[in-house]
């Protein structure tokens, strides 16, 4: 039976942000138990939160997203999400990270056996559709906006680094032919935040094609 006050009501639930974190934590794996019958693994709740967090981030930028905004989309608490990402930059650090390694999956899936013109063709394809998922276009744009901040700059260097790496060894063609494969790529990520292809005039046609 609840315990009554002087006044004759129950006294008052304690919000979720001042219960102890090891009550929240109990609470979030009890409820994802019942719901799968399974404790999540540690990579799993990660994901779980980046999946969360890249909405929030793609539309406000690292600066204008707050661990609260992450948390409350996430559906967990602050205190939880400090226990998986221990800073905001960190959060974000590993959603670049993510962002880079869904294109290099995407480019090298797109490529298979093929080699020369034809990998490269596919991996074009590939991009353009990747595109329409403007939540992928958007955090990539806020990672190049953040590269004011070293570490954010540092991780967007490798990433892009390790994607031109990949598509120079899938495709086997030479440094200029790859310029401009990634020349294009950034031309295409511009088109696709201005929403170019919705606009029919002969300046913005080239993204149609």
């Amino acid at each position: 039976m609840a315990k009554v006050s002087a006044a004759g009501a129950p006294p008052p639930r304690m919000p979720p942000w001042e219960r102890p974190v090891d009550k929240l934590v109990s609470d979030y794996y009890l409820s994802v138990m019942a719901r799968t019958g399974r404790r999540m693994t540690a990579g799993e709740r990660r994901e779980a939160v980046l999946t969360a967090a890249v909405a929030v981030f793609a539309t406000r930028g690292m600066d204008g997203t707050s661990t609260e905004d992450v948390a409350r989309q996430a559906g967990i608490s602050q205190p939880y999400l400090f226990r998986l990402f221990p800073t905001k930059k960190a959060l974000f650090l590993a959603l670049v990270e993510r962002c880079f390694q869904q294109v290099a999956c995407t480019f090298e899936a797109a490529a298979g056996d093929r080699v020369g013109e034809d990998a490269l063709d596919a991996m074009g394809d590939a991009y353009h559709r990747l595109l329409e998922d403007r939540t992928l276009l958007l955090l990539q744009m806020q990672s190049y906006a953040a590269c004011d901040d070293p570490d954010i700059r540092a991780a967007t260097r490798t990433g892009y680094k390790e994607l031109w790496t990949l598509v120079e060894r899938l495709s086997g063609l030479p440094y200029e032919r790859i310029v401009t494969f990634f020349a294009m790529g950034m031309m295409m990520n511009v088109a696709a935040a201005m929403d170019l292809p919705a606009i029919d005039e002969r300046w913005a046609r080239w993204c149609q094609q």
